[in-house]
């Protein structure tokens, strides 16, 4: 038996004409067995999502401010969901109790997980698919972890036999009963999750894009999509920026290998992009996609003989962990070694940690250079193909972009490049237009 588990995002639920696109999705495959619905998300762009909403409302009570206002706006919009849906689902009682709980000192847990709740209620109404709420089936540790065993086997239990179930995204519970959230974007999280367990034969993430594609649309005019794409490869694009799954999403699923398909629900005929285990490379198309971050700072250290000297590196990276400043990236050749960190990690300790660089390392010289951004190139073509590496850079010269630093990683699918920050739009514009 097929099963199929579709998540749907905050815009897929956003109000009744989306719910109506979402049952005429579900309904046209039987495999589609399991639905984990988000909160309502913005209709436009002056619009609130209703976590957001949510949270407020929590917030008021903090404060001790009245949220009848704010409440009445959430209300207010699954009221008009559920009367234009024209179902008999009485939603205010639900409403009614999740404004006392409010009111009444409830967890900001419990606050914005509502979202999810309601949605779920409605949708499985909707679609007369049985309602299972997440906090009896996702479980967290003492340590505020997933229990994927106790998770796994209470999914399996509670879907059993084929049942066709809706469950709310971003939320469980803990060893006490209390609501956790997972962070934002864990509806992704809920999925794979449930996919895991029940070994489903497809997850899809349905959302109010087509796919990913091979570089962010603000940089590079229409860009390609890419249609099919390894775990490797999104792990190594959404590490440095791709707006892409909530990244804790891919990996109960990528342990199982199941596939992820990514698709529109408001274009459902498009493919969209299929995330899988394993593909062959493909030699004509060696680049699966281009992404990068700016605002970095580089400390260059270099030191005669630093190759022999035991522990060297260790003591540099014993200084950031003593000031709380987390590395990005750490190239090294025989006697030099640069230090690649954000700048939001630095936070005004680059003197102190260069200084005690040079009072721990004793090196030959310390360079800082600061605004600087990183550009990744993925693809899991590239370790095989000759001129990869000649391309990049010769497209990047021919642009004017000179660059300041060159890593490929071990797995040989990622080349990244450090250049100044002025540069990051063409330097992307110029890697993407020398493979397409």
């Amino acid at each position: 038996m097929n099963t199929i588990v579709t998540k749907f995002g905050g815009s897929s639920l956003a109000d009744a004409d989306q719910f109506k696109k979402v049952k005429n999705i579900i309904l046209s495959n039987s495999n589609r067995r399991v639905v984990v619905p988000s909160a309502p998300g913005k209709r436009h762009s002056k619009d609130f999502k209703v976590t957001d909403l949510l949270y407020l409302c929590q917030s008021h009570i903090e404060s001790s401010i009245p949220l009848d206002d704010v409440f009445d706006l959430i209300a207010n919009r699954y009221k008009k969901i559920v009367s234009k849906l024209d179902l008999s689902l009485d939603i205010g009682s639900y409403l009614d109790k999740i404004k006392k709980d409010i009111e009444n000192g409830a967890s900001k847990g419990y606050a914005a997980s509502r979202g999810e709740y309601l949605n779920g209620i409605i949708l499985a109404n909707y679609l007369d698919f049985d309602f299972i709420d997440a906090k009896d089936v996702i479980f967290f540790n003492k340590y505020g972890s997933i229990d994927r065993d106790l998770t796994y086997t209470s999914l399996r239990k509670a879907l059993e036999n084929g049942r066709k179930a809706v469950i709310p995204g971003f939320y469980g519970s803990d060893i006490d009963g209390n609501i956790v959230t997972f962070s934002r974007g864990g509806s992704d999280i809920t999925g794979a999750l449930v996919s895991a367990s029940i070994n489903a034969d497809l997850y899809e993430n349905w959302t109010d894009v087509s796919g990913f594609l091979m570089t962010d649309p603000r940089i590079v005019k229409n860009p390609k999509q890419i249609n099919k794409i390894t775990y490797r490869e999104l792990r190594e694009l959404s590490y440095m920026g791709a707006s892409v799954l909530h990244e804790e999403s891919v990996f109960p699923v990528r342990d199982a290998g199941i596939p992820i398909n990514i698709k529109n629900t408001n274009i459902p005929e498009d493919p969209g992009t299929l995330i899988v285990k394993y593909m062959e490379p493909d030699f004509n198309n060696p680049i699966k996609g281009i992404a990068g971050k700016k605002d970095f700072t580089v400390i260059s250290i270099e030191k005669a003989m630093m190759n022999s000297e035991l522990g060297f590196c260790r003591k540099v990276l014993s200084i950031l962990e003593q000031n709380c400043v987390s590395y990005e990236n750490m190239p090294s050749g025989i006697d030099s070694v640069c230090v690649v960190i954000s700048d939001s990690q630095l936070m005004n300790k680059t003197e102190i940690i260069v200084d005690e660089i040079k009072r721990t390392c004793n090196p030959d010289s310390i360079l800082v250079h600061p605004n600087m951004a990183l550009i990744a190139t993925v693809g899991n073509g590239m370790s095989s193909n000759k001129g990869i590496a000649a391309k990049i850079f010769t497209s990047l010269s021919e642009s004017n972009v000179n660059i300041r630093m060159i890593d490929q990683g071990s797995s040989e699918i990622n080349i990244l490049i450090g250049i100044e920050n002025d540069d990051f739009e063409k330097g992307i514009n110029s890697i993407y237009n020398a493979f397409n």
